[in-house]
């Protein structure tokens, strides 16, 4: 994994999401809806994309009830192939490449809109999105006062002291009041759990930017209606929100509020008020991740 995640770094994997973007806008990239069938104890998901060089599709798992059987959560591969051939060019590793990208995206939706985007850095998680999230932000945006939170506080504590093996410097919200006070103070809110209910308290700064990155489905949401009511509303993909965001559909949004980040890579705005990005996933991230790591090869 170390060897494939080191064909990602984050600031150029988010520009790499931006062109991917731009060339979907432009008819020159295309990813129909992803295929999602259930299989005991989780999901199985395959995702194709194309664009005029590159063919990849994703087939990846998810077990949400792997962590505790010490298993991983998502297992699975990206196949990459020349698209004018179909010429093999190689496989990449699914959960290295989920992870990057979806940092990436998150990254990417920081610099467009986050009202403070030097932090502090609250991630709600502690498996593999949190530690790709606290190093895609520290290394795009150049935070440096870092919270991890869990309802699993031995997990924080663990993927801490990782991090911290690496250089990297982060507190434990160790109870619910830590989180609190962590959330309260926040510039910055990653949400990357796989619960099914929010575990965001609504008390956050008026200028917040969260990402809400954990959850998939229509019937979970990982943030409060209250505070997705009260917030500008961005999404990676609308008409896969529209499907899977149960954070905004649980709260019941007006769609016609809600914009899509190829809207506003050239023209970031200024939101006031809290800032909520939803990101469900998308075959066209997972493109991107093709894009930079076969550069130089199609």
């Amino acid at each position: 994994m170390g060897d494939v995640a080191g064909l990602f770094p984050y600031d150029a994997l988010a520009d790499a999401v931006a062109e991917v973007l731009r060339a979907r806008r432009a008819g020159r990239a295309i990813a129909p809806e992803r295929l999602a069938m259930p299989v005991p104890g989780g999901v199985l998901l395959c995702m194709p994309a194309a664009d005029e060089a590159l063919a990849v599709v994703k087939t990846i798992t998810v077990h949400p009830g792997n962590g505790e059987r010490g298993l991983p959560v998502i297992q699975g591969e990206v196949t990459v192939m020349e698209a004018a051939t179909g010429r093999r060019l190689g496989v990449l590793d699914g959960p290295t490449v989920t992870a990057r990208r979806t940092a990436a995206v998150s990254l990417l939706a920081a610099r467009l809109l986050a009202p403070a985007p030097a932090g502090p850095l609250l991630v709600i998680g502690a498996g593999v999105q949190a530690r790709a999230h606290v190093e895609a932000f520290r290394q795009g945006l150049g935070v440096r006062e870092i919270w991890l939170a869990s309802r699993t506080r031995d997990r924080a504590e663990g993927l801490a002291r990782d991090l911290a093996g690496r250089g990297v410097a982060v507190r434990v919200a160790a109870d619910p009041a830590a989180m609190a006070q962590a959330a309260a103070t926040a510039g910055l809110i990653v949400t990357a759990t796989t619960s099914r209910e929010p575990v965001l308290p609504d008390a956050v700064r008026g200028d917040v930017f969260v990402s809400a990155v954990g959850s998939f489905t229509p019937e979970a949401a990982e943030i409060p209606a209250a505070l997705v009511r009260r917030a500008a509303l961005f999404v990676d993909d609308r008409a896969s929100a529209r499907v899977e965001a149960g954070d905004f559909l649980r709260a019941g949004v007006d769609w016609d509020t809600v914009t899509d980040l190829t809207d506003v890579l050239d023209k970031p705005p200024r939101p006031s008020g809290p800032v909520v990005f939803k990101t469900v996933g998308h075959a066209l991230f997972d493109l991107a991740a093709a894009r930079q790591a076969f550069a130089g090869r199609f």
